[in-house]
C-alpha cells in the first residue's frame, strides 16, 4: 500500500484516532490526531500537507481512516475504498461464522430426546439377553454423543460425518430388531471434503423418525456420495411413507411442525449461510414413495476447512 501510494508513511487508524497499523516512520501523535479529527468531523477527505486522510466506510458505517504522508492524493481515495472492501468482507466472514455457530448450538440443543430415550431403552433391554451387544451399543451411544457435542470446529470431513451416521444407524437398527436395511456408497474422492459439522446426521434422523417409523414392516435407508465436477453430492434416501411436495417446502421454511422441520431447516440454513443461497437442501418426495434429500456443495471453498 505504501509503495502503491508513493507515500513515506501510511497509517490505518480506528475511530479513536489510534493507529492500528503503520507502514513507514511513526507519525507525530498530535499531528495525526488533529488530521483524523477533521476527517471524522467532516466524514470526508482532509488534506493538510504533507498529510492526507480519507474515512473508511464499512457496511455503511464510519469505521476508521486511511492516512498517508507525502502520498499521491488522487490515489488515496481508491486505496481507502480497497481497504474498506477488505474490511467489509472480513466482517462478513466473521458474521457468517457467528451465525453458523449459533445455528449449530441450536441444533445441538434440539438433539432428539425421543432418540436418546429409545437408545437407552434398547441398551437396557439387551443387558440381560445379549450383554456383548449391549456393550457394543453402549460404546456406539457414547461415540454418538461425543461427536454430536464435539467442540473441534465448525466443519468436519465427509468421512467423519459418515462415521457418525453409521454409529447412529447401528443404534437405530438395534431398536428395529435389525429390520432396517442400511446401504452406504461413498466415493473415496469426497471423503476428505470439509463440510459443515452435523449436516448429514439430522437428515438421516429425519428419514428414520418421519419416514420409516410410521411405515409398517421393514425399511431401508441409503446414504450415497459422489463427485460431480467441482461439487460434492450427498444423498440420503428412504423408502418410507414420504410426503406431499408442499410439506417438504414447509419443512425447509421451518414450518414443518412435527415433521422434523427444525432439524432440516437448520441444516438448510447453515448450508446457505456457508456456501450461498443456491446451495440449500433439495427434497424429492411423494406420499407413499419415500424421500430423497440431496446436499450439493463445492468440494473446496475458502474458509471451509477442518482444524
Amino acid at each position: 500500500m505504501r509503495r502503491l501510494l508513493g507515500a513515506s508513511t501510511v497509517v490505518l487508524a480506528d475511530l479513536d484516532a489510534r493507529p492500528v497499523a503503520v507502514a513507514g516512520p511513526e507519525p507525530d501523535a498530535t499531528e495525526l490526531a488533529a488530521l483524523l479529527a477533521g476527517t471524522y468531523e467532516h466524514a470526508g477527505p482532509v488534506h493538510r500537507p504533507p498529510w492526507a486522510a480519507v474515512p473508511l466506510i464499512v457496511a455503511g458505517e464510519l469505521s476508521g481512516a486511511l492516512a498517508a504522508r507525502d502520498a499521491a492524493e488522487a490515489e488515496l481515495a481508491p486505496a481507502a475504498a480497497l481497504v474498506a472492501r477488505s474490511l467489509d468482507h472480513a466482517a462478513l466472514r466473521r458474521a457468517r461464522s457467528r451465525i453458523t455457530q449459533a445455528e449449530l448450538r441450536t441444533l445441538r440443543a434440539q438433539i432428539s430426546p425421543h432418540f436418546l430415550h429409545n437408545a437407552l431403552a434398547v441398551i437396557g433391554a439387551r443387558i440381560r439377553t445379549d450383554p456383548d451387544r449391549a456393550r457394543t451399543l453402549l460404546n456406539d451411544f457414547a461415540d454418538y454423543l461425543r461427536y454430536s457435542f464435539s467442540t473441534q470446529g465448525d466443519y468436519a470431513t465427509v468421512a467423519d460425518e459418515l462415521q457418525a451416521v453409521q454409529t447412529y444407524l447401528e443404534l437405530q437398527r438395534a431398536r428395529f430388531d435389525d429390520r432396517m436395511e442400511l446401504t452406504v456408497r461413498m466415493a473415496p474422492e469426497i471423503l476428505p471434503v470439509a463440510i459443515p459439522f452435523l449436516v448429514i446426521q439430522p437428515i438421516v434422523e429425519n428419514a428414520v423418525r418421519h419416514g420409516l417409523e410410521p411405515k409398517p414392516g421393514p425399511g431401508a435407508i441409503s446414504v450415497s456420495g459422489f463427485g460431480e465436477g467441482p461439487l460434492c453430492v450427498i444423498e440420503v434416501e428412504d423408502d418410507g411413507v414420504g410426503m406431499r411436495p408442499e410439506e417438504a417446502g414447509a419443512i425447509l421454511a421451518g414450518r414443518g411442525g412435527g415433521r422434523g422441520g427444525v432439524g432440516l431447516a437448520n441444516v438448510d440454513q447453515r448450508l446457505r449461510t456457508v456456501y450461498g443461497p443456491e446451495y440449500g437442501l433439495v427434497i424429492e418426495t411423494a406420499p407413499g414413495g419415500g424421500t430423497k434429500v440431496v446436499i450439493r456443495v463445492p468440494k473446496f471453498m475458502r474458509g471451509v476447512t477442518t482444524r
